[in-house]
């Protein structure tokens, strides 16, 4: 099942102390300056680092402590990083379908629903390039429709529009942030408007540690560190 459910997240492992709970269908929006620990934090609730304290539940299920890990596959939970990582064998659309057949959708029913992305991430009549074939940035918004059509139960974003130019990033928000409705999310991003656009709520991570949370007004209007005044004048 995707999306809905209730995560907690409280990782200590490479220099990152973080507490996080998301209610269901919640998206969280993570900033912070470069090196705060953001991705380390994602790919430590992927799965795809073991932790060396904390642990990492969805749904009252512990997925990972200190001392068990479950892998990557089995955790359902969505990453698209800040490269795309598409299979270069498969065409556009076949990324995009090979991700819906293995959320359970049936070999017509992922064709289809990879036609019908295509024309939503604005590559229509492209579904059949292969990824050597794409732009950076196309690649980019394949790899997003990819890490959408799973529908994981918690997804996890890592600047996803950094490859997009101001127009195509735009576009895109609105796709995703109707997409996202009732998926559990956690969306890391230099740039506020990603949060604006997407966000329930916004974390600040520096130095490894949560320095500030709550809803964006409550955030912006009030920062509590140098960092988080800059992301409030940026607006």
């Amino acid at each position: 099942m995707s999306g809905a459910l209730d995560a907690r997240v409280v990782v200590a492992h490479a220099g990152v102390d973080a507490r996080i709970e998301l209610a269901p269908g919640e998206v969280l929006a993570v900033m912070g300056p470069s090196g705060a620990g953001k991705t380390t934090l994602l790919d430590a609730i992927a799965g795809l680092t073991r932790l060396d304290g904390g642990h990492v539940s969805i749904d009252g299920v512990r997925l990972a402590d200190a001392r068990q890990h479950m892998p990557p596959s089995r955790r359902a939970i969505g990453l698209l990083g800040q490269d795309a990582l598409l299979f270069p064998h498969m065409s556009a659309a076949g990324n995009i379908a090979f991700a819906a057949q293995s959320a359970g959708s049936s070999r017509d029913e992922a064709r289809a629903i990879a036609e019908e992305w295509m024309p939503r991430i604005g590559l229509p009549g492209l579904g059949d390039r292969r990824p050597d074939r794409l732009s950076g940035g196309q690649r980019q918004r394949v790899a997003l429709a990819r890490a959408l059509a799973a529908r994981p139960r918690l997804l996890l974003l890592d600047e996803p529009f950094s490859s997009l130019d101001v127009l195509a990033a735009a576009q895109l928000r609105e796709v995703v942030r109707d997409h996202l409705q009732g998926t559990t999310t956690i969306v890391v991003s230099h740039t506020l408007a990603d949060a604006e656009a997407l966000a329930d709520r916004l974390l600040i991570l520096e130095h490894g540690r949560i320095t500030q949370h709550g809803t964006l007004p409550e955030v912006l209007e009030s920062p509590a560190s140098d960092f988080t005044a800059a992301v409030a004048a940026s607006r």
